[in-house]
């Protein structure tokens, strides 16, 4: 199960298509409408896909025009430094973190446990 939020799943998706060329500088996106049923997402949601992708500086939008390939990502160059992990990812490792150490609590308290009633 893809965990990213949708608009950043779609957003991922259109930059993959950017780099590996399906889409190259100067190809139209699809329409809007076309990102709604393909994703099954709502307006907003592709909008603010979209909003990602012209921040970042790959497509250029005008209104009553389809969106436009403008630039290609950079990739990271051998060397670079890892980007860092979202709030939500290190919201989930400390959460996970927390399971683990109550997890191995339980074994310990269950050992003691086994251990005063093997004699009986």
């Amino acid at each position: 199960m893809d965990r990213r939020k949708v608009y950043v799943r779609i957003a991922d998706d259109l930059r993959n298509d950017i780099a590996s060329g399906r889409l190259a500088v100067g190809d139209p996106l699809p329409s809007i409408a076309q990102l709604v049923e393909r994703n099954g997402a709502a307006k907003a949601t592709v909008e603010r896909a979209l909003a990602v992708l012209r921040e970042e500086g790959l497509i250029q939008s005008r209104q009553g025009s389809p969106s436009v390939v403008v630039a290609i990502p950079e990739h990271e160059e051998a060397g670079d430094s890892p980007q860092e992990p979202s709030q939500e990812f290190t919201l989930l490792w400390a959460q996970l973190q927390e399971i683990k150490e109550s997890l191995r609590q339980q074994r310990i308290r269950l050992d003691e446990l086994d251990e005063r009633t093997k004699d009986r």
